[in-house]
This record gives C-alpha cells, sequence and structure tokens, in this order.
C-alpha cells in the first residue's frame, strides 16, 4: 500500500502543484511574521540592555495619555548629585532627552523621518554604553552648536557647516552642525540632534536646573539590583520618581516597542488566517476530485484485498506528504518574506541587518503543525470518502462522487448553524452595550460564515441558473453547456465558490463599515466644526507656543482658540476610578463649535473648578449637574472639579476619548505645565475672505511643516484617509484570497477538463470547435466567480449593516453602502473568472480528439 500510495502521489503531482502553493502561501505568512518579530526583538533587545545605564531615576509616569500633550515630565539635576553620594554609585549624569521636536533646514524642510519615528533632541555626554559615536567634526561647545546623526545627515543632505532651526516647548533656536554621530547599535529610525549639555537643559527644557532623567552607573561588584534599592532610599522610592535598573528600563522599553511590533505581526498573521481559510477549500475540492477520478483505481485496491483503513490511510499519506513538502517550501518562502521585510524596515530608516536573523525554535513548529495539520484535516472527509468506494466500482464506470447525492444533511446542519448567527446578529443590532454588540457581532460573523459554506451547494443551482441564465440567449449551446457544467456537481462548484467568497465577504463587510464612519464622521464635523480654519498636526502631536503667538499676530485672523489635552484619573460617584485624556479649550469655544448640551452651557462647562461630561457616561456612572469629582492629574497633582455641564454629543467629544470630558484651557495649564497646543480653531476677522486669509496662514506658517491649515472640506479628508488606512489592510487581505481563490479555480477546472476528456473528445468529433470550446470553459469559470462574489458580498452587506449598528452605540450612526466598490468588485470577479480559465481552456482545446474518446 505504501507504493502504491507513493506511485499515486508522483503520478498526480502536477494535480496537487496548486494545491501546495496555498499550503505555501499560509505557512509563508506565519513563519514570516513570527522570524520578522523575533529579529526585530531580539535586536531591540540588545539595543536595549546595551544602552541602559545600570539604574535609571525617571519621573513617575503615573498616567498615560491617548493623546500627546507635548509636556515633558522631569526630575530636578541636583538629584544626580544626591545620588552620586550613594553607596556603589561610580558615576551619575543628569541626562536631557526631549522627543517630537521639530528640526527644519533653511528651506523651512523637516529634517526628520518621514515614517512616524520621532526626531529627537539630547546632550552630548559620551560613556562605553552610548549608541553613537563621533566620526566627523567635532563635539558642541556651548549655545548655537549641534551635532546630528549620520543617517539623518545622509537622507536630509545635511553636512557640516549648514544651519538648522530647532523647534522645542521654549521656543525656535539655530545651530550649526559641527560634527556627525554614526551608530554603532541598531538605528532605530529617529533622528537624533545632539547639543551641550548646559544647552540642552535651558534651551529645551527652558531651564537649567531640570533633567529628563538620571542616569547611575554602579561601581565594580556592585549589582543593579543593591544599587537601586540604595538610590530608592536615599531618595524615596514611591512619589516622584521611577527607580530601574538597566533589565527592568530595557523591559520597559521593549514594552512599548512591542505594541508597534505587535500590529505587524497580527497583520501578518491575519494574512496567514485568510490563506489557511480559503487554502482548506482548496484542498478539500482537490482530493475529492481526485477521488473522483480514481474511483476505479480505488476500486481495484479494494478488490486486491486492501481494507477501508488501508485505503483511507493512503490518501491521508498523500496529503501528509503534500503538508510536508508545502510546509518546507513555505517555511523557506517565510524566511525570504521575513527578510524582504527588514529590508523594508532598513529603507524606512531602521537598520536591521538580515545576518542577525533569528530563526527560533517555535517558528519551524508552527510551519509545520499549520501546513501539515491544516492538510490533514482538509484532506480527512474525501479520505472517509475513499474508503467507502465498493470493490464493484471497480467493475465499471462508477458515478463521479458527489454527483446526485442528496444534500439533506447539509441543508439540516446549514439551517440550524444559520439560524444561530442570524439571531446572533439580530441581537448585535438590538443590544445597548458596544461589549455585547461587538460580541454577538463576532459570533453572528463566524456561524453565518459557517452556514454559508456548509449550505453553499443548495444555493448552486437557483442562483446558477439566474446568474448564467443569459448565456444560452448570448452564446448559444456553447452558453447552455457552461451553465450545466456549473449546474452538474453543485458541491464542487459551491467549494470552488467559497474560497472567493469569504475574500469578499470580508471586503463586503469592511466597505460597508469605513464608508458609515467615513458619513458618520462628515455629518459630525458638519455640526459641530464652526471654525473657518483648523490649525493642527495630523497626528494630534502638539506644537510650541510660537506658533499660536505667530497665527494670533496673522494680518486678518479675528480669533483664535487653542485646544489641549491632559491625561487624568476622575473618581466617579458609583466607586470606579477611570483613567482617560480630557480636553481643555478657551472661552471663546461657542464660536468654533457647536456642542449640543443636555444640561448646562459652555460657560459653566469651561468656568474655574468645573468641567464638562458625556450625558450617557454620566448616567453610567451615576453622575449629576453639580457632582463634585476628585481628579488626578500627571505628576501627583489633584484637584476636585465640579461637573458644570452635560454634553450630548453623537461622538465622545469626537476624539474617541472615554467620558468626553473637557474643561477650561486654565485647568490644563494649571495641572499639566508645560503643556502644549495641539490644535487651533480660526475665525477669519470681518472684512477678511476665507482664501485672502488662508493664503497668509499658509505664509505664516511657512517655517513650521509639522501643522497644517485645514478647511472642513480638508479636515473630512484627513478624517477619510486615516479610515481609508484599514480599508487598504482589508483590500490586501482581499487580494491574497483572490490570488488562492484563482488557483481553486484553476484547480477545479483543470481537474474538470481531465476528468471530462471524454466527453470533450465526444464534443469535438461531434463539431464543437477549439475557440467555442475555450468560450465554454471561460463562462463556466465566470458564472462560478460571480456565484462566489454575488455570496460573499450579500455576506458581506449584511455583517457591515450589523458593524454599523455597533459603531452606532459609539456615536456613528450613520449609514452607507459603497455601490460602486461593490459593483466593481462584482465586474472583477468575472474578470477573475475569465483569467483564471485561461490555462484550463487552453489545455482542453489541444487534446487529441481521437486519444481524448478512447480515454478511460
Amino acid at each position: 500500500m505504501l507504493k502504491a500510495t507513493l506511485r499515486s502521489f508522483l503520478a498526480h503531482k502536477g494535480r496537487l502543484l496548486l494545491s501546495a502553493l496555498a499550503v505555501v502561501l499560509s505557512v509563508a505568512f506565519v513563519a514570516g511574521s513570527l522570524i520578522f518579530s523575533d529579529t526585530v526583538t531580539r535586536t531591540f533587545d540588545r539595543l536595549f540592555a546595551s544602552t541602559s545605564a545600570d539604574v535609571t531615576v525617571e519621573p513617575k509616569q503615573d498616567l498615560k495619555s491617548s493623546v500627546p500633550t507635548g509636556a515633558t515630565e522631569t526630575v530636578p539635576a541636583a538629584l544626580a548629585g544626591q545620588v552620586a553620594k550613594v553607596a556603589g554609585v561610580a558615576a551619575t549624569h543628569a541626562d536631557v532627552s526631549v522627543q517630537n521636536i521639530v528640526v527644519v533646514d533653511s528651506k523651512d524642510k523637516s529634517v526628520g523621518p518621514t515614517t512616524g519615528a520621532p526626531t529627537i533632541a539630547t546632550d552630548w555626554y559620551l560613556t562605553d554604553r552610548s549608541p553613537v559615536k563621533l566620526t566627523s567634526g567635532h563635539a558642541p561647545q556651548g549655545a548655537g552648536q549641534a551635532l546630528l546623526d549620520a543617517d539623518t545627515a545622509d537622507n536630509k543632505h545635511v553636512k557640516i557647516g549648514d544651519t538648522l532651526t530647532v523647534q522645542a516647548q521654549p521656543g525656535s533656536f539655530k545651530v550649526e552642525i559641527v560634527g556627525i554621530a554614526t551608530f554603532t547599535t541598531t538605528n532605530p529610525g529617529a533622528a537624533l540632534v545632539f547639543l551641550d549639555p548646559a544647552t540642552a537643559k535651558s534651551q529645551l527644557l527652558g531651564a537649567s536646573d531640570r533633567a529628563t532623567s538620571i542616569s547611575v552607573d554602579a561601581a565594580k561588584g556592585v549589582s543593579d539590583a543593591v544599587l537601586k534599592q540604595r538610590v530608592a532610599a536615599a531618595i524615596g522610592s514611591s512619589g516622584s520618581y521611577d527607580i530601574k535598573t538597566a533589565d527592568e528600563q530595557a523591559k520597559s522599553a521593549a514594552a512599548d516597542l512591542g505594541g508597534f511590533l505587535d500590529v505587524i505581526k497580527y497583520v501578518m498573521l491575519g494574512f496567514a488566517g485568510i490563506a489557511v481559510l480559503v487554502g482548506v477549500f482548496l484542498i478539500v475540492n482537490t482530493f475529492s476530485m481526485l477521488i473522483a477520478q480514481r474511483t476505479r483505481e480505488l476500486g481495484l485496491l479494494r478488490a486486491l484485498g486492501a481494507d477501508r483503513k488501508q485505503v483511507r490511510r493512503s490518501v491521508l499519506t498523500e496529503a501528509l506528504l503534500l503538508g510536508l513538502i508545502g510546509s518546507t517550501l513555505g517555511l523557506a518562502a517565510g524566511i525570504g518574506l521575513a527578510a524582504g521585510l527588514i529590508k523594508l524596515m532598513t529603507a524606512f530608516g531602521m537598520n536591521l541587518k538580515t545576518t542577525e536573523m533569528v530563526v527560533s525554535w517555535p517558528t519551524p513548529v508552527a510551519a509545520y503543525v499549520v501546513g501539515v495539520g491544516v492538510t490533514f484535516v482538509a484532506a480527512y472527509l474525501p479520505a472517509r470518502r475513499a474508503a467507502t468506494v465498493s470493490p464493484m466500482a471497480a467493475l465499471a464506470d462508477a458515478e463521479v462522487a458527489g454527483v446526485g447525492r442528496p444534500l439533506r444533511v447539509r441543508a439540516v446542519v446549514g439551517s440550524i448553524v444559520g439560524a444561530i448567527g442570524v439571531a446572533a446578529l439580530a441581537g448585535c443590532a438590538a443590544a445597548t452595550k458596544t461589549a455585547s454588540a461587538a460580541s454577538l457581532l463576532g459570533l453572528g460573523i463566524v456561524l453565518t460564515l459557517i452556514a454559508t459554506v456548509i449550505a453553499g451547494p443548495l444555493l448552486v443551482r437557483p442562483m446558477i441558473r439566474v446568474l448564467g441564465g443569459a448565456f444560452p440567449a448570448l452564446f448559444g449551446s456553447v452558453g447552455r453547456m457552461s451553465q450545466r457544467n456549473a449546474l452538474r456537481n453543485p458541491r464542487r462548484t459551491g467549494a470552488t465558490a467559497a474560497a472567493l467568497m469569504v475574500g469578499l465577504a470580508l471586503v463586503g463587510g469592511m466597505s460597508v463599515a469605513s464608508a458609515s464612519m467615513s458619513k458618520s464622521f462628515d455629518q459630525q464635523i458638519d455640526k459641530t466644526l464652526g471654525a473657518d480654519f483648523v490649525i493642527q498636526n495630523g497626528s494630534f502631536v502638539p506644537f510650541s507656543k510660537e506658533v499660536t503667538d505667530h497665527v494670533r499676530a496673522t494680518d486678518g485672523v479675528g480669533l483664535v482658540v487653542r485646544a489641549r489635552f491632559a491625561p487624568l484619573a476622575v473618581r466617579l460617584p458609583d466607586g470606579k476610578r477611570v483613567e482617560t485624556t480630557a480636553a481643555g479649550y478657551d472661552s471663546p469655544l461657542d464660536e468654533v463649535a457647536h456642542i449640543k448640551y443636555a444640561q448646562g452651557n459652555t460657560t459653566s462647562a469651561l468656568a474655574a473648578g468645573h468641567l464638562a461630561m458625556d450625558v450617557d457616561f454620566a448616567k453610567d456612572h451615576k453622575v449629576r449637574l453639580g457632582s463634585v469629582l476628585p481628579v488626578e492629574f500627571p505628576g501627583g497633582r489633584t484637584t476636585q472639579l465640579t461637573v458644570g455641564a452635560l454634553s450630548d454629543q453623537d461622538s465622545a467629544g469626537g476624539f474617541g476619548t472615554q467620558g468626553g470630558l473637557f474643561f477650561g484651557i486654565a485647568t490644563v495649564e494649571k495641572y499639566v505645565p508645560n503643556g502644549q497646543d495641539s490644535t487651533l480653531y480660526v475665525n477669519a476677522a470681518s472684512g477678511t475672505g476665507a482664501d485672502q486669509l488662508r493664503k497668509a496662514l499658509d505664509t505664516t506658517l511657512k517655517p513650521y511643516p509639522q501643522v497644517q491649515v485645514r478647511d472642513e472640506a480638508d479636515y473630512k479628508k484627513l478624517v477619510h484617509d486615516q479610515i481609508a488606512v484599514l480599508l487598504y489592510l482589508v483590500y490586501a487581505l482581499l487580494g491574497l484570497a483572490i490570488v488562492i481563490a484563482v488557483l481553486g479555480v484553476v484547480n477545479t477546472l483543470a481537474l474538470s477538463v481531465v476528468e471530462r476528456t471524454r466527453e470533450i473528445g465526444l464534443l469535438r468529433a461531434t463539431g464543437l470547435g477549439r475557440r467555442q470550446l475555450r468560450r465554454m470553459i471561460r463562462l463556466e469559470s465566470v458564472v462560478i466567480a460571480v456565484f462566489g462574489a454575488v455570496l460573499g458580498l450579500g455576506l458581506g452587506l449584511v455583517w457591515g449593516v450589523c458593524a454599523q449598528q455597533v459603531l452606532a452605540l459609539q456615536g456613528m450612526k450613520a449609514l452607507a453602502v459603497p455601490w460602486t466598490t461593490i459593483v466593481a468588485v462584482v465586474i472583477g470577479s468575472a474578470v477573475v473568472g475569465i483569467v483564471a480559465a485561461l490555462l484550463p481552456a487552453l489545455r482542453a482545446s489541444r487534446m487529441n480528439v481521437l486519444a481524448a474518446i478512447a480515454h478511460e
């Protein structure tokens, strides 16, 4: 049996190739994502471990903001001298390092990264742990001099002697580049500007007696843990400081990086999941058709004494071989994919090395588990079917498996699963809590997808008759035969279309959800935005006070309302402590925004010692107008604020922050000192036109490339672009699903051509031309592809409408269906069908007529 199995596998290796490609793709994405994330993690672990001081003293980070505030938390620089007296300390240094500053050249162009990585200004202080070394020029000496990292200098064409402008929180200042520093470790992609220590304190922090952290070197023989205990005892381990050993500092930095890595890893695993899911349909279809074509062969094996277990084991052995080959090739492809991602990150400024690629033991294990497991599971049902082949089948032409067999079991199971799925989606639409609605949506999507896959063959005959109904009239007998070929085996047609259905259902659902989000934001902007222009950074990164001052001084500006953000924790009457981010506004807020209130007004909301809150959030936590709430701000600053107003906006403050809290900007300035403005709402002065003011503002802000001037249309476009990023990811998933679905259609048609060899020969002998034969196969492919598209898009539209109901609970109540996208996808599916049929149709048309008629 083993010899027969191996011969059978080698005899059908061409037919199994396309199925192996599905395995290769899924394994490649799994292996590639794991290798890439492991490589980046290991690289940065080494970077953080090698550059962290033995002990670091930092300001306590007790609250984190979902939106940056622009404030730089500091510690007293004199703390370095206090720590230096602790037993076991070899040296200390008061560090200065400020992120998200802006550095521009003489042409007002930013020299910072374009990849989203920060620009960091720091003090020049070399130790054996420094990530850079001076490779040309000299160290900065006094105000007006700076070093620049070599990667930024090369990318932005900056050389020694050039003058740059550094825009820091205290104000802008010019520096001459007097030297270039080169990374000795991995460059994380940031741009680095180095100043001498005194200049860094005064011009980056605005105070010569402050620092951002204290680095502590341990004396020989003193462990980091012991030194941390001693430093904590000397300065206090609680309160205003976080004290970390080198290992803790490295882990903290790695955890911050982990969020970015997780996004990449989970996106790639999402691709792998789609590849696995669609590949299952392809493998099931392939093995089902191969077994159907080998009915006589399997019958002969039974007649010669093979029992059912041996036949089943034979088919599963072929699947195991396919899985092993596909997994091995997929693992190799995954290594190549990881290398490509590393090169891509290098192009973006993160200098990783392919020579340091990490392939840890879980990666090949995961690769083979996915590849072999998926193939084995997908082949199990066809293997069971093979075991039922009767020995008598060897003596007569057996019916092709699946043709004419009743679909009652599928109908019952599909109906039950579908009914539960529909009930879950209905529950999602009726839910009043976001968490429960999202859970029901996920359950409904999974169950309705399973039900559609199970019951898909039941829909083949009615839908194919409709979708291919015009074929006989348009293409005559060729059109009629193509339609009947698609109807011949509903199981096969359903499984082939299911591969395409999965991807298109995902696209349909996400397209509706994203279109609804865009429309909801448009409506929200129309209702709330009353300013002529909005000035902000696209990612809400704050800007320095001088930007605000220059805007106010611009000719034609009538009113400027500032917005700042503050992280806080509020203690609510129901006993819960909620950490969120609140906004602070200048008092003329009503002139630039239209806010609807359930109780109170803007004046009471922005009054000193008061705040406003979303009315639904207030109801959930038993907050009333006039409630006095304890509030904690960063740095241990606390106060009590009175609820002066309850807003009734469609979305929480428009910023997605929990509770929709906002108050007067004076509260932010008091409790988050040194914060920066995040947004300016600007109205034109009387007699100044919008176009005139736009030109004046563009001129004013030319030296500040980090901020943009936007009117209402620009603001909507910004939101649309941010939503589109998610949609592009879905389209990429669709592309992968289509690639595998095309392989499935090609496989099905190719095996179908082999299965119908004698039939094709007879058709050719009775006058069917080669061109007519190719057209027949193309039409069959098109109707199968369009069937999958209609099924998938119909399912996706239902998902999308239900997803919109979840969004409505967050205030995004508009429903939009992108019909242009839907129609384009259906047309594109027909094109996919034509492309998938090219090779099988060409092969069929080249058959020798007499050999085909004699084929068994």
